[in-house]
């Protein structure tokens, strides 16, 4: 599977095999939010940044693709909801691998909520879309969140560590899934999954500080990066944000010089 090989590289460091993935898709799911206004502006702070690669919609390919500035790996997102939908979980496909292919991507992208009413259905759409992958030797990421009736907490390591497993089992390249909160907890789940894991960002932050230790615990714990969102287009400064992060995760930084990167006072 030479030509997986290759875009896999592409979104992931081929010198340590960790990713800094930063997901976009949230146009389609919550509207223009803040963050998301001018997808070309944010797009090019987050690529000035360092990320390695995006996550958006098929639209945004085609109306908002870089003709300038560094390169960046492409994830097309398959997968939509919207918040005003009586049932926000029921995740529908949107977009196939072959029209990701089209359009130019590096790997591609789904949501599956483990819990929900009509898992069923999101877990046979995994299965046709891993078959896919296959045939077209397409990386695929898998956005594994645990949400329903059985689910009290999304972040307890127990269902974490099931839907991280369910992606692996059913053909995922890398699994997103929620940071259980603590670096031998999510040992745990990077143990039991297989394929690199990376930690999801989850709602805006109240403390940046916060969110560079959660990142610098998960890489402790055996992690393969990390793919956030809010975290990072809604920061003040994109880019600075990005460059902190990287440094965690490519450069082997701790929390203290990541911060200072952050501030400004190192520069990256």
């Amino acid at each position: 599977m030479i030509g997986k090989q290759i875009r896999m590289e592409r979104i992931m460091n081929r010198e340590n095999g960790r990713t800094l993935i930063v997901p976009m898709d949230h146009g389609v799911s919550a509207g223009p939010i803040p963050g998301l206004e001018n997808m070309k502006n944010t797009i090019g702070r987050v690529v000035e940044g360092g990320a390695n690669a995006i996550v958006i919609h098929k639209g945004v390919v085609r109306s908002g693709h870089r003709g300038q500035g560094n390169d960046v790996g492409l994830l097309v997102h398959l997968s939509a909801s919207t918040s005003l939908s009586p049932d926000p979980n029921s995740k529908v496909l949107v977009c196939s691998v072959e029209e990701a292919i089209k359009l130019g991507a590096d790997g591609v992208s789904i949501h599956i909520n483990i819990g929900a009413d009509d898992e069923k259905e999101m877990l046979r759409d995994f299965g046709e879309i891993s078959k896919q992958c296959q045939t077209w030797g397409m990386p695929l990421l898998a956005m594994m969140y645990t949400r329903g009736k059985k689910i009290k907490t999304e972040s307890d390591v127990i269902v974490v560590k099931h839907a991280a497993r369910v992606a692996a089992e059913l053909g995922a390249d890398l699994v997103k899934v929620n940071y259980t909160g603590d670096a031998e907890s999510f040992r745990s789940v990077v143990e039991g999954c297989g394929v690199p894991v990376l930690i999801a960002g989850g709602e805006k932050a109240k403390s940046d500080i916060d969110v560079l230790k959660n990142i610098k615990n998960a890489i402790l714990a055996g992690g393969g990066g990390v793919s956030i969102g809010r975290n990072v287009f809604q920061h003040d400064d994109p880019c600075r944000m990005i460059k902190a992060i990287r440094s965690i995760i490519h450069d082997n930084a701790d929390v203290k010089e990541a911060t200072a990167i952050l501030e400004g006072k190192i520069q990256s």
